[in-house]
């Protein structure tokens, strides 16, 4: 071997890498980590380097993450933002139904309502979990598999693309359930969607299709997931033609109403929900960021996300200590009513007869709390 081939492989040697997480990332059944291989263009599997996938696996609730949940989402992206053979991390949801739905309502109603100083200690984990996303080194796409509501939409924004299966709908949650959408929703709507549609989703609360969040631009791709047969076609109770109504509106993403509507259900129903097509996208973008030089994508993403940041920065412990101090009030009737109510009585409280009380100057109170849940009305 001549002296310059012994340099190289003097360098190229393998060496004892420093483990620069925290604390060993271990097993958890609600969260799910895995390393998939990676791709290049032909679909060709690239020994030796992967894509991180971390999964919320609570589906029989809708993803909703627990206390545990979130503390293993954190040490999930701190292993694959230090992972030297990781491309991409893929954050999504177990099942079709939900990416995820946001914080675990039974856990807030039966354990944090009525304690701040337990749920203020909750929101510093929350609030860790978002920071862990928009500080992650490697790009996170986000694979929207179903609903992505509440906290699972802050979540999901905080990612820096977004893919999304086109039966799933957007929104927030926050004041029809006695809460503010103050984890990362107030900060970042009105940046990536504009202050008015930001007003729209975080004070109204009405959700909206993904062909809507595709048209305001929160979704970087778009594909349908209902099958019927052989064939893939849109959601059927969301209008996908692009023209005005009446009155010269956008109604593209807008949802069908009345007959059409109940018709569009029906054919869900009759159809098979199959994500192969989200499944193909997700994997052709991350092969997209493979071709890329990794030190200047993590520069890239740094610079790109300083609007998002700023504002998450800024405004999160002031947040954090006023959710936690909700938790007297609007919170612990709202997560009580959510929790405790059904299909057939609703899961709002009487908002009419808690703001006819609060005109009459009456206190908060467990009678008065116990007067508005869903089946006292």
């Amino acid at each position: 071997m001549s002296e310059t081939t012994a340099g190289v492989a003097d360098r190229t040697a393998p060496v004892k890498l420093i483990d620069h997480d925290i604390v060993p990332r271990t097993g958890h059944t609600g969260v799910l980590f895995e390393k998939r291989p990676a791709r290049d263009t032909a679909g060709t599997v690239v020994d030796g380097l992967y894509n991180a996938w971390i999964t919320l696996n609570n589906p029989a609730q809708f993803n909703s993450y627990t206390t545990d949940m979130v503390k293993a989402v954190i040490l999930a992206f701190r292993s694959a933002s230090n992972a030297r053979d990781v491309n991409a991390v893929v954050f999504t949801g177990a099942g079709t139904q939900a990416f995820c739905t946001g914080g675990n309502t039974r856990e807030y109603a039966e354990y944090y309502a009525g304690n701040p100083q337990e749920y203020r200690q909750y929101m510093r984990l929350f609030n860790d979990m978002v920071s862990s996303i928009l500080t992650c080194d490697k790009p996170v796409i986000c694979r929207v598999n179903g609903m992505r509501i509440g906290g699972g939409q802050e979540i999901g924004m905080a990612c820096d693309f977004t893919v999304v299966q086109d039966l799933a709908n957007f929104g927030q949650a926050g004041p029809k359930h006695g809460s503010a959408a103050i984890g990362g929703a107030t900060d970042f709507l009105p940046v990536m969607i504009g202050c008015e549609q930001a007003m729209v989703s975080g004070v109204l609360c009405e959700p909206f299709s993904a062909h809507k969040a595709y048209r305001l631009g929160i979704c970087h791709d778009i594909v349908p997931a209902l099958r019927i047969g052989a064939k893939f076609i849109a959601n059927p109770t969301v209008i996908t033609d692009r023209y005005l109504d009446e009155y010269g509106r956008i109604i593209h993403g807008e949802f069908r109403t009345g007959a059409e509507l109940a018709a569009g259900k029906q054919l869900i129903r009759d159809g098979v929900v199959d994500l192969s097509l989200l499944d193909d996208k997700v994997e052709r973008l991350c092969t997209k960021l493979l071709l890329t030089f990794p030190e200047c994508v993590s520069k890239s993403l740094e610079e790109l996300r300083k609007p998002k940041l700023r504002a998450w920065d800024s405004d999160k412990e002031n947040s954090r200590a006023w959710l936690a101090l909700n938790m007297m009030n609007e919170a612990r009737a709202g997560f009580r009513a959510f929790n405790e109510g059904t299909r057939e009585t609703g899961r709002e409280i009487n908002f009419i007869a808690l703001r006819l009380a609060l005109a009459k100057g009456a206190p908060w109170s467990p009678e008065l709390i116990d007067s508005l849940m869903p089946g006292n009305q």
